[in-house]
């Protein structure tokens, strides 16, 4: 059940698209004069090592971030990302990236709130160590599906919740829409950001088609894969499902997503999706 550690995919084409999309919205939401709350229901190590063993063993950082970091003809919405990332490295050469918690820290405000779930002993104590002592951060060592119940509506009504499993338990993809469903009962008006690896199994797309279904006014769906469906490489992409996007989001992908997929698409098989409803 706790098998799954980040370490081994760290900073690869999944992070790089689910890191990016996650900066753009915690930069909007600093935008406003108004405190909120950044929940993680699987949080991870916090940061990690790319010169670690578990780093080493699949070296997906490569393909993900590594093609891009040096790359001086980025869009500038990835910009901030890319700053997050370079702050953590005092520069241009990689050694460390970034994860949601991590990235959440450098981009809020001593008003906002980080809250942190995370269940493997090993990466609750790393993710201690990274966070813990922040005065405006509680972590957690428990289910977040469970733990988000309690702490939702946050008290200034205003917060982003990232849900990212890492779906090795089927029932996990189950378990992120009940979650949305209760969630959405209790705020309604939240930002809602799930994460979803696209794999030859018939699990995330069947997820996808209830999330579309859920009963709210405005989504927008991002996918990126860097190979074919066909191609026997696992995780051959991944979406988001972002519940109450920011209103510039879509704009903003619309500008990055096909340098992603030109970049980070092996062999020229990188392709995108963007889909939106809006009220």
């Amino acid at each position: 059940m706790l098998s799954y550690r980040h370490g081994f995919h760290a900073g690869n084409h999944a992070d790089v698209l689910k890191h990016s999309v996650l900066t753009l919205i915690l930069d909007y939401l600093k935008q406003k004069n108004k405190p909120y709350w950044f929940i993680d229901t699987h949080a991870g190590a916090g940061k990690y090592s790319l010169e670690s063993e578990f780093s080493n063993k699949t070296s997906e950082y490569v393909n993900g971030i590594g093609k891009i970091f040096h790359d001086k003809k980025k869009p500038s919405a990835l910009s901030k990302y890319i700053e997050v990332i370079r702050n953590l490295n005092d520069g241009d050469q990689l050694k460390q990236y970034p994860g949601s918690p991590w990235i959440a820290s450098q981009i809020i405000s001593h008003e906002d709130k980080i809250r942190l779930f995370e269940l493997h002993p090993t990466d609750l104590t790393s993710l201690l160590h990274a966070l813990g002592k922040k005065q405006n951060t509680k972590i957690y060592g428990e289910d977040g599906f469970q733990g988000l119940k309690a702490l939702i509506p946050p008290p200034p009504k205003r917060g982003l919740v990232l849900t990212d499993p890492s779906y090795e338990i089927k029932n996990d993809y189950i378990k992120v829409v009940e979650s949305l469903k209760d969630s959405l009962k209790r705020f309604k008006t939240g930002i809602y950001m799930v994460w979803c690896p696209l794999i030859d199994r018939s699990e995330p797309l069947a997820m996808l088609n209830q999330l579309k279904k859920l009963n709210v006014e405005e989504w927008l769906y991002v996918s990126l894969s860097i190979a074919k469906s066909t191609d026997d490489i696992g995780m051959f992409g991944s979406y988001l499902f972002i519940i109450n996007p920011p209103w510039k989001l879509k704009e903003e992908l619309e500008e990055i997503m096909p340098y992603l997929s030109k970049q980070l698409g092996l062999n020229g098989h990188g392709s995108y999706e963007i889909e939106a409803k809006t009220s």
